[in-house]
């Protein structure tokens, strides 16, 4: 099969490898497409702690394909910057009918999902949401149902809740100032670039609550991505609008380098073999 090998910092390429066997629990998955996820970018550009070249497929980990029994499904795997990828058969969803032909970038989406989980949205909330990339705009559709979402200039210690989603120290002091005294910081971004600085003093005096968004349970990833389905077929998400560009997997560079430079209009990029 196809597979993209990232073979050093901003270096991807496509080469001819087996087709991966599955294990026990695991179930062969043809792919039709991955989507890039931000949390991959270090690994693109470059960290110490990382080794070259990475496994073929990886990191794609935003899967959705047809299972060896026909299913088409979304998948919590590893490897989906190739033609065939291996899960294990409890992470797989379903995708019905109606969600044909869409992609369906599933972790991603299940992880949008997660962080409004997390939130703890209550209705009439006073909700602000930092940094709108793919993750905040999902977001802030997905908490829109219920709550207010402020896309104007904001106040500081204006809103109850508020889900920083842009995983830099510029974003998070933004949102740590817009919390209401009592009100919710939600961390939702990835902060993989080293520590951050906060203004203790301010949130132990304000008396606001910290949560982070991220989880590490397999168990809550697939029941995020069996709801983000079911939000996908009622429409409340709107998969469709927030994946914005679809390359081949030749070009998982060029994907890459949307999802780092994020030009104007950008939200998601997937590739398909």
């Amino acid at each position: 099969m196809r597979a993209a090998v990232v073979g050093g910092p901003r270096r991807a390429a496509t080469a001819r490898v087996p087709v991966p066997e599955p294990g026990p629990g695991e179930t062969l998955i043809r792919v039709e497409g991955c989507g890039v996820c931000g949390s991959s970018l270090p690994l693109w550009e470059g960290r110490d702690w990382f080794r070259y070249p990475a496994r073929p497929g990886a990191p794609g980990h935003e899967v959705w394909g047809v299972a060896d029994d026909g299913r088409r499904v979304a998948a919590l795997s590893f490897h989906g910057f190739a033609e065939w990828d291996v899960a294990q058969e409890d992470s797989l969803v379903e995708l019905p009918p109606e969600l044909d032909g869409a992609p369906f970038p599933g972790e991603a989406l299940a992880c949008a999902v997660n962080v409004v989980r997390r939130a703890a949205v209550a209705a009439g909330d006073r909700v602000a949401v930092v940094g709108l990339g793919f993750l905040g705009t999902a977001v802030a559709r997905l908490v829109g149902d219920v709550a207010e979402v402020r896309r104007d200039t904001p106040v500081a210690g204006e809103f109850d809740v508020v889900i920083e989603a842009a995983g830099t120290q510029a974003a998070l002091d933004a949102a740590s100032r817009l919390v209401a005294t009592g009100g919710r910081l939600v961390i939702a971004g990835f902060h993989q670039d080293g520590p951050r600085t906060v203004d203790m003093q301010s949130w132990n005096w304000r008396g606001i609550d910290v949560v982070n968004a991220h989880e590490r349970d397999a168990r809550a990833y697939v029941r995020g991505l069996r709801e983000a389905v079911e939000l996908a077929c009622t429409g409340a998400l709107d998969v469709e609008a927030l994946v914005t560009h679809r390359l081949p997997l030749e070009r998982l560079a060029d994907a890459f380098e949307l999802a780092r430079t994020r030009p104007p209009g950008f939200l998601k990029a997937v590739v398909c073999p």
